[in-house]
């Protein structure tokens, strides 16, 4: 039995405006959170701070945790966990972005939930964090 592919998303808020990542997947233009999967040498609030930098320029403070999410994917089968942060928008750097984003945009909930996502759990996550889902970054342990 494989291990599900534990991954990381960061929710950016700013003015009502959420940080989104443009990407193609399968040939198919989707948006998602700045998210990705965590290397074997970092910890999740590491590999949260790496994928927001390098999939979207931003420097982030991580504020807390939004919550820990299961998915299967239909396309493929793979199971992932999905550990969501919410951050805080520190600064805009010059640094180049994975090769894999077309694009960054900040969006509504309501423009995004009119693109074609990632996942479900990209509405999922947003929805739980305008809901006022906040946990202390304190549960995480080295």
């Amino acid at each position: 039995m494989e291990l599900p592919h534990l991954t990381v998303a960061v929710v950016v808020e700013h003015e009502g405006k959420f940080l989104v990542v443009e990407e193609e997947d399968n040939g198919e233009i989707v948006y998602n959170q700045p998210a990705g999967h965590v290397e074997s040498n970092e910890t999740v609030t590491e590999a949260a701070l790496r994928e927001a930098l390098e999939e979207t320029g931003w420097e982030v403070n991580l504020d807390s945790l939004v919550g820990i999410y299961h998915h299967t994917a239909q396309s493929n089968g793979v199971r992932y966990v999905r550990v969501c942060f919410a951050a805080s928008a520190v600064c805009l750097t010059d640094s180049s972005l994975d090769p894999d984003i077309r694009g960054t945009h900040w969006f509504t909930l309501d423009e995004l939930s009119q693109l074609t996502l990632r996942s479900p759990l990209v509405l999922k996550v947003l929805e739980d964090y305008l809901a006022g889902a906040r946990y202390p970054l304190t549960l995480i342990q080295p």
